[in-house]
C-alpha cells in the first residue's frame, strides 16, 4: 500500500513545487504583476489601469458606506478633503515612485537602498508586513463586501441569512483554487469588468444626483441639520480635516498602481536602464485613475449622505458595506440592481486576485534574497496555500465584517503611501530639487498625521500590522538560522593574478592559510606560516598561500564573490575577498579551485577562544564568529561526499 501512495505523494509535490528550479536565485517568480519577458509587448497604458482599478476602483462597493458611517452628515466635506490629499499627496509621490523604480519595485525598494546592514533588513522587513497587512486584507475584506451584496440583495436575502461568513469563506477558497490551477494574465478581463463596473456606478450617481435636483429639500435639510450639528463653516472645514484619516480606503491602489507598471507598453525605443516611455504612460495611468476616482469618490459620498437614511449605514443596516447598491435598488429598481450587485462582487472577487497576486510578487522580491524565506517559498503554490490560509484566519477573527477590516487596511495602505512620501523626499533632496523636497516633505507630514490619527482611532489596524510583523520576523530569522550553513555564493570569480596563484599551486598539495588581517606586516604573516607549521605539522618545504576575508555587509544572505590576488613583502602570496560570511567565502573558494584544478584543497585555522554559542551569534549575526567549524560545516552541506570535499584542519 504504502509502495502505491508514494508516486501520488510524488506528483503531488511535483505540482506544489511546479517551477521552482526555473526560478533563480533571487527568488522572484512570474506573476500577473512580474515584469515581462522579452515576447511580452506590454498593454495600452489604459488597459493596464483596469488591472489596478479591480483594486482601486472597486473600493467604491465599500467606500462611501464607510465614509458615511465615519463622517456622518460631514462625510461629502471630507471625502473633498480626501481627493485634494489624493491629488495634491498621493499623486505627486507615485508619479516620482514610477520615476525612480520603473520595474515595479515600489518604494520599500527605494527606501531599500538607503539602509544597509540588519537596520535596513528589519526596516523591509516591517514595510512587508504593512504591505502584507494592505495585499491581504484586500483579499478578504473585499470578499467579505462581495458576499454583503450577495446576501443583501432582495431575491437572495431570505435564502443566504447568517451565511456571509461562509460565502466569504468560499469565495477566498475559489481564489486561492484559481492560483494553484494557474493565474493567467487577465488584463483582457479586468478591462471588461472594469468598464461594465464603472458604467453602472455612473448610472447609479445620475440617478441620485437627479433625485437631489429634484427634491429641492434634501440638500436644504442636509444643509441645515449639518449647521445645526456644527455651526458655521470654519468649524466644519476643521472637523473634516480630522475626520478624513477615517476615510483612508479611498487612497488605496496607488501601490498597486506602480506594481503593475512593468506591463505598460511604452516606446519602441525604451531601454531596461531608461524606459521612459513606460514611465510616461504610467504617470498617465495613475493620473487617469485618481481623477476617475476623485469624481466617483465626491459624487457618490454627496448623494449616498443624503439620500440614504443614516440609520441604514449601521451595522445590520440595509445600506451597510453597500451604499451605492442599496440606492440602485432603491432608484433603479431590483433588477438593474441585481445586475449591479453582480458587477460589484465580480469586481470585487478579482481585486482580490489582484492583491493575491501583488503578494506573490512582493514576498520573494525580498525574503528568498536575505535567506529569510524556506527553499519552498520560491515556488507559487505553496505560497498561496500559506496566504490562502491566512486570509481564513483573518476572515474569521473579523467574522467578514467589512467595517471592522477598515482600520486594518486603511493602516497598512498608509503606512505604504506614507513610506513612498518619505522616499521620494529624501530622493529629491539627494537630486539637489530644493522646491520638490520641500513639497514632498509637506505631503510625508501630512501623511504621517494622517497615519498616526488613523492608528490613534483604529488601534485595531496597527494591531494587526504588527502580528503581521511578529509573524515576517519571527519566520525570517527561523529561516535564516535553519539556512545559517547554506552554501549561499553565487559565483566565484577570480583576477589574473588569482588564477596565477592557484595553477602554481595545482602542480603540487594545495594548502591555504585563512587569516584574518591585522596589521598585514611581514611578522603577522612570518609567524602566522610558523604556528601553522608547527600545529600541524607541515614540512618547511611545502609552500601556502594565505586567504583574508573582508566582512562588508553581513546581513546580505547571497552574492557573487570576487578574488584578487596580491604579493605582500616580497614573497607572501595573498588572496583577498569581500563576503558577508567569512566561512561562506572560504567554503565557496575551496569548492571552486577543487573544480577547477582537479585537486583538494586543503586550509588550515587557529581555534577562535570563547562561548560557542557566542561565537555562533557573531557568525549568525556579523558573518565572524568560530570560522574553522562553521567552514566544515558549509563544505559538509554542500558535498556530501567526504572523499571529494576539501579538508579542515584546526591547530
Amino acid at each position: 500500500m504504502a509502495t502505491a501512495q508514494r508516486p501520488r505523494a510524488g506528483r503531488l509535490r511535483t505540482w506544489m513545487l511546479e517551477g521552482l528550479s526555473d526560478m533563480g536565485r533571487s527568488g522572484e517568480h512570474q506573476g500577473p504583476h512580474a515584469p515581462p519577458q522579452p515576447a511580452h509587448k506590454g498593454q495600452r497604458w489604459w488597459r493596464v489601469m483596469c488591472l489596478t482599478g479591480v483594486d482601486y476602483f472597486s473600493t467604491l462597493g465599500y467606500q462611501p458606506g464607510i465614509a458615511a458611517l465615519a463622517a456622518g452628515l460631514l462625510s461629502p466635506v471630507a471625502t473633498i478633503v480626501l481627493v485634494i490629499v489624493t491629488l495634491a499627496g498621493a499623486l505627486p509621490v507615485y508619479r516620482r515612485v514610477a520615476e525612480e523604480s520603473p520595474r515595479g519595485e515600489g518604494s520599500i525598494a527605494m527606501l531599500e537602498r538607503l539602509l544597509s546592514f540588519w537596520k535596513g533588513k528589519l526596516f523591509v522587513l516591517t514595510l512587508l508586513g504593512f504591505a502584507a497587512t494592505d495585499f491581504l486584507i484586500t483579499i478578504t475584506l473585499s470578499a467579505a463586501d462581495a458576499s454583503t451584496h450577495l446576501v443583501e440583495n432582495p431575491h437572495l436575502t431570505d435564502a443566504l441569512h447568517d451565511k456571509q461568513l461562509l460565502i466569504t469563506l468560499l469565495l477566498v477558497a475559489l481564489l486561492g483554487a484559481v492560483f494553484l490551477k494557474g493565474f493567467l494574465e487577465a488584463i483582457g478581463v479586468a478591462v471588461v469588468l472594469v468598464g461594465i463596473y464603472l458604467a453602472l456606478n455612473a448610472a447609479v450617481v445620475v440617478v441620485g444626483l437627479w433625485q437631489v435636483a429634484t427634491a429641492g429639500h434634501v440638500v436644504t435639510d442636509w444643509s441645515s441639520a449639518l449647521t445645526a450639528e456644527h455651526g458655521n463653516v470654519f468649524v466644519m472645514i476643521g472637523l473634516a480635516l480630522v475626520v478624513f484619516p477615517k476615510l483612508a480606503l479611498g487612497l488605496s491602489g496607488f501601490e498597486t498602481g506602480v506594481a503593475v507598471m512593468p506591463h505598460v507598453k511604452g516606446d519602441p525605443e525604451d531601454t531596461e536602464k531608461r524606459p521612459a516611455g513606460r514611465i510616461r504612460d504610467t504617470k498617465k495611468l495613475l493620473t487617469t485613475a485618481a481623477l476617475i476616482m476623485s469624481c466617483f469618490l465626491i459624487t457618490s459620498s454627496f448623494i449616498t449622505t443624503l439620500l440614504i437614511p443614516e440609520k441604514e449605514f449601521e451595522p445590520g443596516g440595509d445600506a451597510n458595506g453597500r451604499a451605492l447598491a442599496y440606492l440602485a435598488h432603491e432608484h433603479l429598481g431590483n433588477a438593474f440592481g441585481t445586475v449591479y450587485d453582480v458587477s460589484t462582487i465580480a469586481i470585487l472577487w478579482f481585486a482580490g486576485a489582484s492583491a493575491m497576486a501583488g503578494l506573490l510578487n512582493l514576498m520573494p522580491r525580498y525574503l528568498p534574497r536575505y535567506g529569510m524565506a524556506p527553499h519552498w517559498a520560491r515556488a507559487v503554490r505553496p505560497m498561496v496555500v500559506v496566504f490562502t490560509l491566512i486570509a481564513f484566519l483573518v476572515t474569521w477573527i473579523f467574522d467578514a465584517d467589512v467595517d471592522a477590516q477598515g482600520g486594518a487596511y486603511a493602516t497598512g495602505v498608509l503606512v505604504l503611501i506614507s513610506s513612498a512620501a518619505i522616499a521620494v523626499t529624501i530622493a529629491a533632496r539627494k537630486a539637489g530639487q530644493r522646491n520638490w523636497t520641500i513639497a514632498f516633505a509637506v505631503i510625508s507630514a501630512v501623511f504621517l498625521y494622517t497615519t498616526v490619527v488613523n492608528v490613534v482611532e483604529r488601534p485595531d489596524g496597527v494591531k494587526i500590522g504588527a502580528c503581521f510583523i511578529a509573524g515576517i520576523i519571527l519566520v525570517s530569522l527561523l529561516s535564516r538560522l535553519a539556512r545559517a550553513f547554506e552554501l549561499r555564493v553565487t559565483s566565484v570569480t577570480l583576477d589574473d593574478m588569482a588564477e596565477r596563484f592557484v595553477r602554481d599551486m595545482a602542480s603540487r598539495k594545495m594548502r591555504f592559510i585563512a587569516n584574518e588581517p591585522d596589521q598585514r606586516d611581514l611578522a603577522e604573516y612570518r609567524d602566522k606560516i610558523e604556528q601553522i607549521r608547527q600545529d600541524n605539522d607541515v614540512p618547511t618545504h611545502e609552500d601556502f598561500v594565505f586567504v583574508e576575508v573582508t566582512v562588508v555587509d553581513p546581513s546580505e544572505f547571497e552574492a557573487g564573490l570576487t578574488v584578487r590576488g596580491s604579493t605582500l613583502h616580497n614573497r607572501y602570496r595573498v588572496l583577498t575577498l569581500e563576503s558577508s560570511s567569512v566561512p561562506n567565502a572560504l567554503a565557496a573558494l575551496l569548492l571552486h579551485v577543487r573544480d577547477t584544478t582537479g585537486r583538494t584543497p586543503h586550509i588550515y585555522f587557529e581555534w577562535t577562544e570563547g562561548n560557542p554559542f557566542a561565537n555562533f551569534l557573531r557568525f549568525f549575526l556579523f558573518g565572524q564568529g568560530e570560522v574553522a567549524p562553521v567552514t566544515r560545516e558549509v563544505l559538509r552541506e554542500a558535498e556530501p561526499d567526504p572523499a571529494r570535499r576539501p579538508r579542515v584542519h584546526t591547530g
